[in-house]
């Protein structure tokens, strides 16, 4: 199962909380709803959820199922969060908005930032507070910049 589904299913409080009784012990939908204080029909929703994600099987015990953690479901989740995780940052700063030079500039572009700076890390202070000399270090010019103060002109 893909990891954002996973992810998904696990984001709800009630299903992360059956997932970790269920980590420490095998239990039927009337026990989980005793100690968890909700209604046999929300646990056996929050089941089905669980099951169609993969991360429950059950097992039939008598007149009742039991329910256990597909702990590999776990392990796999665990290790897709940590190659994202391990992934390199960006050695540099890099504008999306520059780096679609060629691509079709249309609405999406114009809901990007509108910056042009090469090196954001030298600018300092807040919107025209800017120096000249700072402006200039990030653009390589000072026309029509941001930071530049509008009542100078």
């Amino acid at each position: 199962m893909e990891l954002l589904s996973i992810l998904k299913i696990l984001g709800d409080e009630t299903r992360f909380k059956i997932l970790q009784l269920l980590l420490t012990n095998d239990f039927c939908v009337g026990a989980l709803a005793y100690r968890l204080g909700i209604s046999e029909a929300a646990v056996s929703q929050h089941i089905q959820v669980l099951r169609k994600g993969g991360l429950l099987k059950g097992e039939k015990r008598g007149y009742w199922t039991h329910y256990s953690v597909e702990r590999g479901v776990l392990v796999q989740t665990a290790e897709a969060l940590r190659d994202l995780a391990a992934r390199p940052a960006a050695s540099e700063y890099v504008c999306q908005r520059e780096s679609l030079s060629g691509i079709n500039r249309g609405e999406e572009i114009k809901k990007m930032c509108k910056c042009k700076c090469e090196h954001p890390e030298k600018l300092q202070g807040k919107s025209g507070q800017c120096s000249q000399q700072q402006i200039k270090e990030c653009h390589g010019d000072q026309e029509n910049h941001s930071c530049e103060n509008k009542d100078k002109e």
